[in-house]
């Protein structure tokens, strides 16, 4: 080993033990500090229920006790201000007490909302959570405590049934989605760590699928150190949409670095891998396949359809018998002459 080497060496180990004295560690999800690394520090990230995972839809289970989830309160935002905050990590954006989640056994008190994506437009990934192995272009985490058990979400994130978290996943189109641009306008900001700022109230479940009845299901974790495994994860089956020039700007107007840092560094691909199921279950709350699903206009394009195949054919009978009945009467006839 060079002299450089060791250099590299030494520094790096007196980094960690200046971190670990000060209490607190600047993990990243690359690097030195990096994914991979998480577990030496964070003993939870290497638990046997970790977060997120890549939803094998063959393998999944019907859990007809699964009921559509309800937003409580999220359209009041009663003309007070949210703030805003470039983590570093991600971009949060903290919840009013008020807000909560039911179709839980417990009620759950909304948090905050963050995101997560990658770093090279549509079809690249960004997504946490993926189905059969296919990635989103990005994805929403709303964060819940269960306030009837547990006083606030320190305590709650360290005990069983203390967490809920709604995933969204979000793909990238043509058009505008007004509900993700109360968030994304305001971007500009809070360009560096630590920065915030106050923003408009504005409806949360603009943000939600319009299917809440369709999900799926699973025990995990908080997929960012310290990597809790409390969590009651539900991931909706239906996409939500944002345009590719939303998707954008989430990818490149953010930096993971302070303003008084002399390195910039874009805050991208704050994604985590998928991790090992290891033997859990994912539940989902529908039975069909939600690729034979029909919406109300082709149900009654359908409808329709058949109704009018139903009036062709007996016509169709109907000319048929006619027909025979008058071949019968002429053949009566001419046999009645000869």
């Amino acid at each position: 080993m060079d002299c450089w080497s060791l250099f590299i060496l030494l520094f790096f180990i007196c980094f960690k033990w200046i971190a670990a004295q000060e209490g607190e560690l600047r993990w990243t999800y690359t690097g030195l500090l990096g994914q991979s690394e998480w577990s030496e520090h964070f003993p939870d990230c290497g638990g046997s229920s970790q977060s997120p995972v890549d939803v094998v839809t063959s393998l999944t289970k019907y859990d007809p006790t699964l009921t559509p989830m309800t937003p409580l309160g999220y359209s009041q935002h009663n003309h007070q201000p949210f703030t805003l905050l470039n983590s570093g990590h991600t971009v949060t954006v903290t919840l009013p007490e008020w807000m909560g989640l039911g179709g839980l056994p417990w009620l759950f008190t909304a948090v905050q909302l963050h995101l997560h994506w990658g770093s090279g437009g549509p079809s690249h990934g960004g997504s946490e959570h993926s189905i059969d192995g296919l990635s989103s272009e990005a994805e929403l985490h709303i964060v819940h405590y269960n306030s009837e058990l547990f006083p606030n979400i320190s305590a709650a994130m360290r005990q069983k049934n203390g967490l809920a978290v709604l995933g969204i996943l979000i793909e990238a189109g043509d058009e505008t989605n007004p509900g993700f641009n109360n968030i994304i306008r305001y971007l500009s900001r809070i360009r560096h760590a630590e920065q915030k700022v106050l923003i408009p109230g504005f409806d949360v479940s603009s943000l939600l699928p319009k299917d809440l009845g369709r999900y799926y299901r699973y025990n995990g974790s908080l997929t960012t150190p310290p990597c809790f495994q409390e969590v009651t994860w539900t991931v909706f089956y239906e996409k939500v949409q944002i345009s590719k020039a939303q998707l954008f700007k989430l990818e490149t107007i953010l930096y993971s670095s302070k303003s008084e840092e002399m390195d910039r560094m874009l805050l991208q691909n704050n994604y985590r891998i998928t991790q090992p199921l290891n033997h859990r279950v994912i539940y989902k709350s529908f039975s069909a396949d939600p690729g034979k699903d029909f919406s109300p206009g082709e149900v009654t394009a359908i409808v329709v359809g058949v109704m009018c195949g139903c009036v062709g054919l007996a016509v169709v009978i109907r000319f048929i018998t006619k027909t025979i009945r008058e071949n019968s009467v002429g053949k009566s006839n001419s046999k009645n002459k000869t």
